[in-house]
């Protein structure tokens, strides 16, 4: 399956429950849906009991869009996961958290994953003084991220920091706004993790897959 490109909010409407939000795909929330905050289509507002494939097939949907990743990369990700020693649920939000596109998203630089995504993708960002186009990229502890050395890139992410999509720079990351740069000091803990996921429930659905 291709990276959605279609209407975000609507998305938010399926897959999310009250004041629940996918940070990463878009800053608005299915109270910005006007009336319809109950899912889209013909029988969204019937009401009806969830399978258990449904809820965990829901979460899963809930981390890709998110993370605005294909459902390959995901099963990538999930393999990768179950290969570590640990949590496997865990191991794959912070792989995911991790990705060179969301460090950029969460530390205000971008309103979105997508937005983050398109600022790599130009050329806009570095990491160790080196320019990264790849959106996947894995930050590592001690990486050095920063903003392109044009006055174009500088510009583009100081505009972007007036308006960051969520108000707190989490712990593993340091930065320094008037320098544009940031240093990655650990892997991110699961409490910082912004999205409210059960990871347990996506490690449940690909279980006969991976």
């Amino acid at each position: 399956m291709a990276r959605y490109r279609g209407p975000r909010l609507r998305i938010v409407r399926r897959l999310c429950t009250g004041t629940d939000a996918l940070p990463g795909l878009t800053r608005k929330d299915r109270r910005q849906s006007g009336k319809r905050t109950n899912p889209p289509g013909q029988h969204g507002a019937a009401r009806r009991k969830e399978s258990e494939y449904a809820r965990r097939l829901k979460e899963k949907q809930k981390l890709r869009y998110n993370y605005g990743v294909s459902e390959r990369q995901m099963f990538r990700y999930v393999r990768k996961a179950r290969s570590i020693s640990g949590s496997t649920g865990q191991i794959l939000l912070q792989m995911l958290e991790m990705r060179l596109d969301n460090t950029i998203f969460r530390l205000g630089m971008a309103p979105t994953i997508p937005a983050a995504r398109q600022l790599v993708s130009h050329g806009h960002i570095t990491v160790n003084g080196t320019r990264v186009n790849v959106a996947s990229y894995q930050c590592r502890p001690g990486d050095l991220v920063g903003v392109r050395d044009k006055a174009a890139s500088r510009k583009r992410v100081e505009e972007n920091l007036l308006y960051p999509g969520l108000a707190n720079v989490p712990s593993h990351l340091e930065f320094d706004k008037a320098k544009l740069t940031a240093k990655v000091n650990s892997i991110i803990e699961r409490e910082w993790v912004a999205l409210n996921i059960d990871e347990l429930l996506v490690v449940e659905y690909y279980s006969r897959k991976a």
